[in-house]
């Protein structure tokens, strides 16, 4: 059963390597994610899912070791899932590598985990399709949940991208509700409030944290768990959210 989650943000920009001169923007958040984290190994889980968005073709299973690197941002850096640490791109400490190089989500999930040093449980990664339905979500989430008898979930994902005018999806004036509820939602492990964010309008607003959110929404129907917001903002025009489920 799903015992904790920890819910971060996902931007390449949480990397400071990646920000760059803008690093100090994002301490607040990195901070937050950082408590989050520590969250979830006092529950003492016995496996760890990191749950993140993908794009087609790049979403199912990654397991442990698997690799992802921020060289598409121009930083050269990579990062292994169950890790210790980053390292310079194409370096993979003489271990084996997994096929298929971590999405994006997923490769800031590692990047938190090993800034935190976590090593309090084994650890896998689930890529979500964005357009899978909330149906379909919550019966991943189910799965996972069911796996293990201490399971806890790190879920990457970023709310609506559409909050100002320089905003990536520009303005939209639909994003500041829809974030509203959402970071209501995450910091009341609100499941069924996770559960009724329409698709059609996270997809609109190009907020990419929906598919992940409805997966722990699955995940902890029936856990009686309590959420606590610990970080909420909108730099860049994008909603940030961190909560932790315990």
């Amino acid at each position: 059963m799903l015992v904790a989650a920890a819910v971060c943000p996902c931007p390449p920009l949480l990397v400071p390597e990646v920000a760059t001169g803008a690093a100090p923007e994002l301490d607040a958040a990195r901070a937050a994610c950082t408590d989050a984290l520590g969250l979830l190994a006092a529950a003492r889980p016995d496996r760890l899912y990191v749950v993140g968005p993908a794009g087609e073709g790049a979403h199912g299973v990654f397991p442990a070791g698997s690799t992802g690197t921020f060289a598409g941002f121009g930083v050269d850096l990579s990062v292994r899932l169950g890790d210790d640490g980053a390292r310079p791109a194409g370096d993979d400490g003489g271990r084996p590598t997994a096929d298929r190089p971590l999405p994006v989500s997923l490769a800031v999930g590692a990047w938190l985990l090993g800034r935190a040093g976590w090593a309090d449980a084994p650890i896998e990664g689930l890529a979500v399709d964005g357009t899978a339905t909330p149906d379909v979500c919550a019966g991943i989430g189910r799965g996972l949940a069911d796996s293990s008898e201490r399971t806890a979930l790190l879920v990457m994902g970023d709310g609506s991208a559409c909050r100002t005018v320089k905003a990536p999806g520009y303005l939209d004036e639909r994003a500041a509700g829809f974030d509203a509820e959402a970071a209501r939602a995450l910091g009341t492990a609100d499941a069924a409030a996770l559960l009724a964010l329409e698709p059609e309008l996270a997809y609109e607003l190009k907020a990419a944290g929906r598919a992940p959110w409805q997966v722990l929404a699955g995940a902890a129907q029936g856990a009686d768990l309590d959420g606590r917001l610990l970080f909420e903002d909108a730099p860049y025009g994008v909603g940030y959210f961190v909560a932790a489920w315990s």
